[in-house]
């Protein structure tokens, strides 16, 4: 009897931590409005059923994550047009969140568009995705998952350094191999130096290059001594948030215009002005000149939420 309820014991702690180990709650919506009706509607519900599997079933790390712990994000796949042998360009817009402590608040992670998605989807086709051959046999087929893998590893690495320094390092190198492995072809966009200033390369670049540690000081500090302390220590979290840009004033002064600080603040702007509006005179003013600074195009918001 004792052998088998240790077997059983066995069993649990091998199965157990598995149910509950994947790292995304993930939303998928597939929109397909703009295709005409000569185009049968019914694969992008199945393609949708299937990059919900894809995202939510994997295993993404080797971390175990509880139900609470799960990453809540949302992709939307909106189909612009399609070509032969059931080829599609799109946007994909990905969202994700992080929840601040002692509050139901999620901060945004990531809220950002690409608009250079090309893709092949066959109906009830297994979407494959193997991180060791990106490229997969078909370069059209193979970029469907490798932009949706590159998204995934890329909000595990904002995750893992909103609560640890440089805690994203691993999953911003799994991006990179993407990158660097990505899908070749004469209509796919968006993984290379040249295809624009504002894309996966140059995201992932940012990220990775040594040159730009600091920005990964300054994710840290507007998390874990920010927002996560505003609960019981505003003062002191508005504090460390002033400083994180400061940070960010740092490297935009080395490196103006880079795509990061872009990305960093897509979506932000009304938290950002949320946090100062209790500031003191000076600290509003010295948020103020930061902010109209590196994230232009919120000048009006803040000068109306913080002057």
């Amino acid at each position: 009897m004792r052998k088998n309820y240790l077997l059983l014991l066995f069993i649990l702690g091998l199965t157990g931590p598995y149910v509950q180990a994947q790292e995304l709650q993930a939303n998928i919506t597939v929109m397909a409005n703009r295709l005409p009706s000569t185009v049968d509607h019914k694969i992008f519900q199945t393609l949708q059923s299937a990059l919900h599997d894809f995202l939510n079933n994997r295993k993404w790390s080797n971390e175990s994550f509880q139900n609470n712990e799960k990453i809540t994000c949302n992709f939307l796949l909106n189909i612009s047009s399609s070509g032969d042998n059931n080829t599609f360009q799109a946007t994909l817009t990905v969202q994700a969140g992080r929840p601040v402590f002692n509050s139901s608040y999620q901060s945004p992670l990531i809220n950002f568009e690409d608009a250079s998605f090309g893709f092949r989807y066959v109906e009830y086709q297994p979407l494959d995705f193997n991180e060791n051959r990106v490229q997969g046999t078909e370069p059209f087929a193979a970029n469907l998952t490798a932009e949706f893998a590159y998204y995934v590893y890329l909000i595990l690495g904002l995750n893992f350094d909103s609560y640890a320094l440089r805690g994203g390092d691993p999953y911003f190198q799994k991006a990179l191999n993407i990158v660097n492995n990505a899908p070749d072809s004469r209509d796919i966009s968006g993984w290379k130096a040249f295809d624009g200033i504002r894309n996966r390369y140059w995201l992932i670049e940012n990220l990775t290059n040594s040159k730009y540690t600091l920005i990964h000081d300054a994710y840290y500090s507007y998390y874990r001594s920010g927002l996560d302390q505003m609960y019981d220590k505003d003062a002191e979290a508005r504090t460390a948030i002033l400083n994180t840009l400061n940070m960010l004033n740092t490297v935009n002064a080395e490196t103006p215009n880079m795509m990061f600080m872009q990305f960093f603040f897509q979506g932000r702007a009304g938290e950002l002005s949320k946090i100062f509006q209790k500031s003191a005179p000076d600290e509003k003013s010295r948020a103020l000149e930061l902010l109209t600074r590196l994230d232009i195009s919120n000048i009006n918001k803040y000068k109306q939420d913080l002057q």
